[in-house]
């Protein structure tokens, strides 16, 4: 029997969700072209380049929309159950609240699968390519930090990159070569780079070389120099996209290159747990979701929850920057900035159902 119950739970909640992640998607689409009507025009940026770089950015907005949907299409669904009685009569057959709690649990389990996969392999290169695109589109070169370019510690050199284009090859590319001493060995000015994977390492166009010898130095021009680097493209590529937005892979392989290079790594590292943590917030948001189908309301109740669940999917979207920019600020534990969220939503989920069960 608890079979066919969950089974029939599962369809009213994947419908449910379903129907509100479109919503949703389709209200974040429509903002997210509206905002970009405002260069649709400049450097020869077209009205239909701003539509596929909308729609190139769904995939990020699926991941970042469903736990939240999670959360509202449940809280529709049960609350939809429980007005029609059918949750009463679900736990009059025996499915007590455990076996409910089970039940959502297995269900939650194809949005944490869902979520990752998105998360992992669907949205972090859509949104690479989105932003490539519009680089392309515009004619624009990757956004740097400084006036001065790009800099990055390569072990021990010191690498500056005036400018990345979208492909991710470089012009005016400067690297400082220094001893184990600190001392500056040479300066290494090169016109382009681009990435070699035979070689592993960027091949570098238009070189001129200045040695330091002690008393002298020594100027020498080359037409090609390999720089053989850890500093792939892929390590470039957090450039075009932010952290959270980033696969588990290419931040681990970053905040590794931060670490060998003795950097800061909180905001990534941040990142990384978030991206670790957020595909199981559905659980959470289903266990929030439950203790709102155990109060009877025949009449009317369901669009005043619905609206409750909206506020608190809001919260928690809201919760979860908070606690990411306060661990960079004060920096904590990454685990701890990224657990945090889900933690008081479980937390609050759980005295909801022990007050509900009282009542």
């Amino acid at each position: 029997m608890n079979r066919v119950l969950t089974r029939y739970l599962a369809r009213e909640i994947l419908g449910a969700t379903a129907m509100v992640l479109l919503a949703f998607l389709g209200l974040f689409v429509f903002f997210d072209f509206i905002n970009e009507l405002d260069v649709v025009g400049k450097d020869g940026y077209e009205l239909h380049q701003a539509l596929i770089f909308v729609v190139m950015l769904i995939p990020g907005r699926v991941y970042e929309l469903l736990p939240v949907a999670v959360l509202i299409g449940t809280l529709y669904a049960l609350t939809t159950l429980a007005r029609h009685s059918e949750i009463t009569v679900m736990r009059v057959s025996g499915m007590s609240t455990p076996a409910m709690l089970r039940a959502l649990g297995g269900i939650g389990v194809i949005f944490v699968v869902l979520t990752f996969v998105i998360g992992e392999y669907v949205a972090p290169p859509a949104e690479q390519a989105a932003q490539q695109w519009r680089l392309t589109a515009t004619h624009s070169a990757v956004s740097n930090q400084l006036r001065s370019g790009l800099w990055v510690k390569d072990g021990p050199r010191v690498v500056n990159v005036r400018t990345v284009l979208p492909d991710r090859s470089m012009e005016k590319v400067r690297i400082y070569d220094f001893d184990a001493q600190h001392a500056l060995l040479s300066i290494s000015e090169a016109a382009t780079g681009r990435y070699d994977a035979a070689q592993q390492g960027w091949r570098l166009e238009g070189v001129r070389q200045t040695r330091f010898l002690g008393d002298h130095t020594d100027v020498v021009d080359l037409a090609e120099l390999t720089w053989r680097s850890d500093l792939t493209p892929q390590v470039l590529s957090v450039l075009m996209v932010v952290p959270e937005r980033m696969s588990v892979t290419t931040l681990f392989a970053y905040i590794t290159h931060l670490r060998e290079n003795r950097q800061n790594a909180d905001r990534y590292e941040i990142a990384l747990w978030k991206k670790l943590v957020y595909p199981f917030a559905a659980l959470v948001m289903m266990a929030l979701a439950l203790p709102f189908s155990f109060t009877h309301d025949r009449m009317g109740g369901v669009s005043m929850k619905v609206f409750l669940g909206v506020m608190l999917g809001i919260g928690f979207h809201l919760l979860n920057g908070l606690f990411s920019s306060l661990g960079v600020i004060n920096s904590w534990q990454p685990a701890l900035a990224a657990l945090t969220p889900s933690a008081l939503f479980l937390a609050a989920a759980a005295g909801m159902l022990v007050w509900v069960e009282r009542r």
